[in-house]
């Protein structure tokens, strides 16, 4: 087994930790990796736009998977729409303790 560290990329929330996949070294490739780690995370792989190996390297084929060593760390890219479905914060009107008539109040 290929063992891998994998995240949700989201620069905005502060405590973003890695989990650990592992991928069967006779099955490694692209659509695999892309199963695994959706299925871990919990994400639909329809909202991944692209896997990056950190730092900045951005994996796009089988072969790319096929180098991959122990214990790298990958992330998955979620496209826009999907980030905010995931990791909303709520607005200030959902927040708990809004009063919603005196944010009315004109002076």
């Amino acid at each position: 087994e290929l063992v891998l560290k994998v995240r949700i990329q989201t620069p905005n929330l502060r405590e973003n930790d890695f989990i650990e996949i592992e991928l069967d070294r006779q099955e490694l490739t692209y659509k695999e990796l892309l199963r695994v780690s959706c299925r871990e995370l919990g994400v639909n792989p329809e909202h991944v736009q692209k896997i990056r190996k950190l730092p900045n390297t951005m994996l796009r084929k089988d072969k790319d998977v096929a180098r991959l060593q122990d214990f790298q760390e990958l992330e998955l890219v979620l496209t826009v729409s999907d980030k905010n479905l995931l990791f909303r914060v709520p607005t200030l009107s959902e927040q708990s303790g809004y009063n919603k008539k005196a944010s009315e109040l004109t002076y």
